[in-house]
C-alpha cells in the first residue's frame, strides 16, 4: 500500500510550491463538487468531550471509498501539540482493500484553505484586492496563499487576540510577497473590505464578527465553527446574507446555521457550481460560506496527493494489511510455530 508521510507531505509540497498545490487542488475539488451527488454523503461520526472532538468522515463514490480520522482540541498549543491532527486512508469498493495511507493534518489544512477558495472564486464580489483575516493560527497562512491563486489577493488585513500568532503569519507571509496591515480590531481590519475569513478556534459560541462591520456585498468564509456550541458570527449576519454550505445536514449541527431554525434557506456549494442555484441573490446581498469541512473534500484531497506523489520519492510502501499467499491460509503465514 502506498504511504504519505507527514515528513514526506511537507517535502512534496514544499518541492512543488504551496500555492501550486493548493491551485491544483482548487481546480480538482471543483472537478468533485460538480459530481457531488454522486457520492454518498452522511454526516461525520463524532465523539465529544469537555476538552475537544474525536471524528471520523467516510465517504465513496462507488469506486473508491475514504476516510479520515481527525481531532479538534483547542487547548493543544498549550501542550505543544496542534489543534488539530488527522490520518486518512483511500480504499478500492471491489476489493475492500486499502491502497494508499496518508498523514492528513497537512492535507487537511490544504483541503480547508482550498475549498474556500473555491467558494471564494464562485461568491465573492469582482476585482478583489483584499482579505481580512480574523484569527492567525495554523489555517492562515494556507488561507492567503489560497485565494491569492484564485483572486489575486496581495494584500491582508489581520487580527488576533495573540501577538504570536500575528507575528507568525508576518514572518511567514512577507516574504511571499503579501502586504500585511496588522489590526488592532476586527471592526479596523473588515472596514471597507469585501473579503473576510474568520478561522479562530476557541470552542465556544463567540461573536469574533459583527453585522455592522461588515461591508454590504462582501463574501465571508466562515471556517472557525465547525461543531455543536462553536461559532464565530453574529447571527444577524446570517439573516441579511445568501448562505452556502458543504452539506446542509451537517452544518446545521456544526456550522453557523446551527444558531439558526431548521428551516434556515442555504444553498449547497454543489448547486452553485453546477448553476442550479445563484450564490449570490443581489450585487449588494452579503455571502456566507458556512464551512465546516465535508468528507468529499478529504477524499478530494487523498486522490489529488496520492496521483501527485506516486512514483516519486515522496511515496513509500507500507506493509500494513495482510496479503498472504493463499487467501484462504492466514495461518500459514505464521511459518512453523513452535508446538506448545
Amino acid at each position: 500500500m502506498l504511504f504519505l508521510s507527514v515528513r514526506n507531505a511537507a517535502r512534496w509540497v514544499t518541492a512543488t510550491g504551496p500555492e501550486t498545490v493548493l491551485a491544483g487542488l482548487v481546480d480538482a475539488l471543483e472537478r468533485d463538487v460538480r459530481r457531488w451527488p454522486q457520492f454518498e454523503r452522511t454526516p461525520r461520526l463524532a465523539s465529544h468531550s469537555d476538552v475537544g472532538v474525536i471524528e471520523l468522515m467516510p465517504t465513496t463514490d462507488g469506486e473508491q471509498y475514504a476516510f479520515k480520522y481527525v481531532n479538534g482540541h483547542p487547548g493543544n498549543p498549550a501542550h505543544g501539540l496542534p489543534t488539530v491532527a488527522a490520518f486518512g486512508v483511500l480504499a478500492d469498493v471491489r476489493t475492500g482493500y486499502p491502497t494508499f495511507l496518508a498523514e492528513m493534518t497537512l492535507l487537511t489544512a490544504l483541503r480547508t484553505a482550498a475549498t474556500s477558495a473555491l467558494a471564494a472564486r464562485w461568491l465573492a464580489p469582482p476585482d478583489v484586492d483584499v482579505m481580512a483575516l480574523v484569527g492567525a493560527g495554523s489555517q492562515a497562512e494556507f488561507q492567503a496563499l489560497a485565494m491569492r491563486s484564485q483572486l489575486g489577493v496581495r494584500r491582508l488585513r489581520v487580527v488576533d487576540v495573540d501577538p504570536g500568532a500575528v507575528e507568525k503569519l508576518v514572518r511567514n507571509l512577507a516574504p511571499l510577497g503579501f502586504e500585511i496591515e496588522v489590526c488592532a480590531s476586527v471592526a479596523q481590519a473588515v472596514r471597507g473590505v469585501g473579503l473576510v475569513t474568520t478561522c479562530t478556534a476557541d470552542k465556544q459560541n463567540a461573536t469574533v464578527l459583527h453585522l455592522e462591520d461588515l461591508t454590504p456585498g462582501a463574501h465571508v468564509n466562515a471556517i472557525g465553527g465547525d461543531c455543536p456550541g462553536k461559532t464565530e458570527l453574529d447571527p444577524r449576519i446570517l439573516d441579511h446574507a445568501d448562505v452556502v454550505v458543504e452539506h446542509a445536514p451537517q452544518t446545521r449541527i456544526e456550522g453557523e446555521v446551527q444558531q439558526r431554525p431548521a428551516d434556515f434557506p442555504v444553498t449547497e456549494l454543489w448547486q452553485v457550481v453546477r448553476g442550479e442555484r445563484p450564490g449570490r441573490t443581489a450585487p449588494t446581498r452579503t455571502t456566507v460560506f458556512d464551512s465546516v469541512g465535508f468528507a468529499i473534500e478529504d477524499f478530494c484531497v487523498l486522490a489529488y496527493a496520492r496521483d501527485a506523489v506516486r512514483g516519486t520519492p515522496f511515496a513509500e510502501d507500507v506493509d500494513l494489511v495482510a496479503t498472504p499467499e493463499d487467501p484462504k491460509d492466514l495461518f500459514g503465514m505464521l511459518g512453523a510455530p513452535v508446538p506448545v
